[in-house]
């Protein structure tokens, strides 16, 4: 009875005080969704899970030897995927980091090229960033790829050792020179050796993905995969 009562309340409160599409704006039917329908079939998917290479992994040709690489969607100025991004990150929303990886994480199960994976790491914050923002969004992302894929994640697999400035406004070799040996491995033990899915919310210049990626390298026997959010243009 009471379980009803609340629920009944719940919905109420929703009629009242509808939540909204965090792509669109619009009201959302349901509570608890982060996006509607419309937006969940316009989102603009890559698809890249279904191919060995792709625009994900030739960012990375030449640069970082992966085995897989992948983006759930394209990223554009004043898009929708922006819009998702941007309440991920400075609207204090981590639920949403969790939700799509659940969502890309069972689309990735079922990926010929996603098969080998032994953990789950996700791209660091320094802790003051972090203690600022209240969590890392890449961490909420590996969380929900974590549980829909049945596999291992390790939020200190990787250790960021300098607070960086932001790269929003930074060139391709800005990017670059501001990531330059910043991290390094957190418990060795739980990743050496792996196939380690490494993963990040947007992949832009591929910049600080790569430099988590060489020194993850570092450790014997390692190989790399890596999974976004998001895919920016160049």
């Amino acid at each position: 009875m009471r379980k009803q009562l609340t629920h009944l309340w719940d919905s109420m409160i929703h009629v009242v005080y509808p939540e909204l599409c965090l792509a669109c704006q619009d009201n959302l039917p349901i509570k608890g969704q982060y996006c509607c329908v419309q937006c969940h079939y316009r989102l603009p998917k890559t698809n890249f899970h279904q191919s060995k290479e792709n625009e994900f992994t030739n960012r990375f040709f030449g640069r970082t030897p992966l085995q897989a690489g992948a983006a759930l969607y394209h990223f554009t100025k004043g898009g929708r995927t922006q819009s998702l991004i941007h309440h991920l990150k400075y609207a204090h929303k981590p639920e949403i980091g969790t939700k799509l990886g659940r969502f890309y994480g069972a689309i990735l199960k079922g990926s010929p090229h996603f098969q080998s994976i032994d953990v789950i790491v996700p791209v660091p914050l320094h802790p003051h960033k972090k203690k600022i923002r209240g969590y890392n969004q890449s961490d909420t992302f590996a969380r929900g790829l974590s549980e829909s894929m049945g596999l291992p994640w390790y939020r200190n697999g990787l250790k960021r050792n300098l607070y960086t400035a932001t790269q929003t406004k930074k060139s391709r070799l800005e990017r670059f020179k501001n990531v330059e040996r910043v991290f390094q491995v957190g418990d060795r033990v739980k990743v050496e050796g792996k196939h380690i899915l490494l993963v990040d919310d947007v992949l832009t210049t591929g910049a600080t993905l790569e430099a988590c990626a060489e020194a993850l390298l570092e450790l014997p026997n390692t190989k790399i995969s890596m999974a976004t959010i998001a895919i920016a243009k160049r």
